[in-house]
């Protein structure tokens, strides 16, 4: 299973997603990590289940958002040009029928980030992916 990885590394708001990305890389048996550069176009058109990880601002901790909540998050403001970009993508592709599921794992911009609760979120991702639900 892809995990796409968003943000951007030369903007410290915006680079958190990208830093947990390689720290975990390699832990999480069935997880690749796809990492997305800034201003490209979504890699993930017509796939079943995507899942994101990226920084999200104001939050102080790791939160699983999907399903109807991701529209409220995708309209908050974010650390730079670039989310608005993903968000705008985001509906577009599900308002034209080419987006699955999709699964945010949204990350603080500042703090301590729970990698444990990460991975486990991941190992949970993978075992739903594995039972084809």
């Amino acid at each position: 299973m892809k995990a796409y990885v968003f943000g951007n590394e030369y903007v410290a708001e915006d680079k958190r997603a990208i830093e947990v990305a390689r720290e975990l890389q390699d832990t999480v048996e069935g997880i690749s990590f796809v990492f997305v550069n800034p201003n490209e176009d979504a890699p993930f058109v017509n796939e079943r289940h995507v899942v994101i990880l990226d920084t999200v601002q104001g939050i102080q901790d790791v939160v699983l958002v999907d399903g109807d909540e991701l529209d409220g998050l995708l309209l908050s403001p974010r650390g730079s040009v670039h989310d608005f970009d993903l968000a705008f993508q985001l509906r577009y592709l599900k308002k034209l029928g080419k987006l699955g599921e999709v699964t945010l794992i949204g990350i603080p911009q500042e703090g301590e980030v729970d990698y444990l609760l990460i991975r486990s979120i991941l190992r949970k991702l993978v075992a739903q992916d594995i039972q084809g639900s």
